[in-house]
């Protein structure tokens, strides 16, 4: 089952997080905390947005997501922040379900993009979402500022 991430949730999700981070070989960049996460998905007016695949009343997987906005198209879409599937789990279509979802939420809402990163190492979740009908944008680069750079640039 998928629905919306529940206040009841949120340390499920953290652990979830972590997770991603170890999968993702990067633990200890992560250091989300179940209050962090409770204060950006139930704040008055919430930035971030889940969903969970639930299976036999246990969190199988999550989506994590916010808006963003296309000044080329005119409309919000969404950014995918993260996606993850318990690795016992996959292959049962959870992480399909958990998209569709999403993409769901973009055709009734009108939102004309559902967009996310993927790491280049990652051929199984890449085959994954080309499965689906993804696209690449091989054309792009990421750039981000973090820690120190974006302290001497933003004070």
């Amino acid at each position: 089952m998928i629905r919306r991430v529940r206040e009841s949730d949120v340390s499920a999700v953290v652990k979830l997080v972590h997770e991603l981070a170890d999968y993702e070989r990067a633990p200890h960049e992560c250091h989300l905390t179940d209050e962090q996460l409770h204060a950006a998905l139930f704040a008055e007016t919430p930035a971030l947005f889940g969903h969970v695949a639930e299976v036999d009343g246990d969190i199988a997987g999550f989506a994590l997501w916010f808006l963003n906005f296309s000044t080329w198209r005119g409309t919000h879409g969404i950014y995918l922040e993260d996606l993850y599937v318990r690795p016992n789990l996959r292959g049962h279509g959870i992480g399909k379900a958990l998209l569709v979802a999403l993409a769901r939420e973009c055709v009734e809402r009108g939102y004309q993009r559902l967009e996310w990163s993927v790491l280049d190492w990652n051929a199984p979740s890449i085959g994954f979402y080309k499965s689906l009908g993804a696209v690449p944008m091989d054309e792009w680069t990421v750039f981000r500022l973090t820690d120190d750079a974006l302290q001497r640039l933003g004070g």
